[in-house]
């Protein structure tokens, strides 16, 4: 069995490797999903699918920064808890963060259906592509 304390044990340089790069490789490849996405709907839809795309973007980017904000957050609680060896109550921390960051999702998802057209102009929807931007949102919500 593994060391459970190899946190407080492993070299800095090592645990950076560690950890460090998958997190930058699952962040260059949510990046790469916009582009290749923008990529795809220029060619086969053109310039007015792309600001659709552009449109519904700033909603995808809340949602994931409030999935970062519980994530990140339960991810120093646990830290600061196994520092402190006070490993009783940890699940809970997780379990409040998964909830939590699953429904600030459901939030975000409810407020862009009943705000609608509203805060699609609000973020930058025209006349010419607000029909693009709901088809895209409501697909890519299936």
């Amino acid at each position: 069995m593994e060391n459970s304390n190899y946190l407080g044990t492993e070299k800095v340089g090592k645990l950076l490797q560690k950890f460090a790069i998958p997190c930058i490789c699952s962040l260059i490849i949510s990046c790469l999903y916009n582009i290749v996405d923008q990529i795809f709907v220029g060619n086969g839809v053109g310039y007015l699918g792309n600001a659709a795309t552009g449109v519904i973007f700033p909603i995808t980017v809340v949602g994931w920064g409030l999935s970062l904000f519980f994530g990140d957050g339960a991810a120093a609680a646990l830290s600061v808890s196994l520092g402190r060896g006070e490993t009783k109550d940890i699940h809970r921390s997780v379990g409040s963060a998964v909830l939590g960051s699953f429904f600030s999702g459901v939030v975000v998802i409810v407020i862009a259906y009943l705000w609608g057209d509203g805060l699609l102009r609000m973020i930058g929807a025209t006349d010419a592509n607000i029909q693009m931007a709901h088809e895209y949102y409501y697909a890519a919500g299936d």
